[in-house]
């Protein structure tokens, strides 16, 4: 399987951007994830959701204003970034893991990486 993120870009405060992840060949994971790193940071969880039966999870900084979606038709899974924050801004990657709940928040669980697409967001 690949990955492809798409959708970053530069936005003010308070603005939405919508990630697109495009997952090409047989998935036979367990959940799709996505992570940022901002500079100087390590990568961080971002959200999930589980494969089959869509189940989502999210970091408690973005709760509430980012939603994580998977489109089973065009086998795409979007992240949609409302209320953006000026700390939101960090190159933002897609990523599958065979792993369990337990385990979805850790990046080194995720085998499968996309490029990452840079999320810029000004004050």
């Amino acid at each position: 399987v690949q990955l492809q993120a798409s959708g970053g870009g530069l936005v003010q405060a308070g603005g939405s951007l919508r990630l697109s992840c495009i997952v090409s060949g047989r998935f036979s994971g367990t959940f799709m994830g996505w992570f940022r790193q901002a500079p100087g940071k390590e990568r961080e969880f971002v959200a999930a959701i589980r494969w089959w039966g869509g189940s989502t999870y999210y970091a408690d900084s973005v709760k509430g204003r980012f939603t994580i979606a998977k489109d089973s038709a065009r086998n795409v899974v979007d992240l949609q970034m409302n209320g953006l924050k000026p700390e939101d801004t960090a190159v933002y990657y897609c990523a599958s893991t065979n792993g369990i709940t337990s385990s979805l928040y850790d990046s080194w669980m995720y085998n499968v990486w996309g490029q990452g697409t840079l999320v810029t967001v000004s004050s």
